[in-house]
């Protein structure tokens, strides 16, 4: 992150940072190039497109089933975002 003069309130920077990986495309997140290209025929673009979907949606999609469900859930709890009940600090150690 460059150096400003006025240095940032850690909250700005955090929202900056969130702002980025919502708009971040699907594409850019590691998914399988048929997994994207699926999600684009259905208009999801952007990772906060993404978000919005509900898993029905998602699995109403043609050629889009569990496991490319499941494969878009990893990729996105690359980027911090988890399935409700699903988050880091409720999984259970082994």
């Amino acid at each position: 992150m460059p150096r400003t003069r006025v240095p940032l309130n850690q909250t700005e920077i955090n929202q900056q940072q969130m702002a980025d990986r919502l708009e971040m495309s699907t594409a850019e997140i590691g998914l399988a190039v048929r997994t994207t290209n699926c999600l684009e025929e259905k208009g999801v673009f952007t990772v906060a497109d993404l978000l919005n979907c509900s898993r029905d949606d998602l699995l109403s999609i043609s050629n889009f089933g569990e496991k490319t469900l499941e494969e878009v859930y990893k990729a996105l709890e690359n980027f911090g975002f988890y399935r409700p009940g699903f988050e880091p600090h409720d999984r259970k150690p082994r």
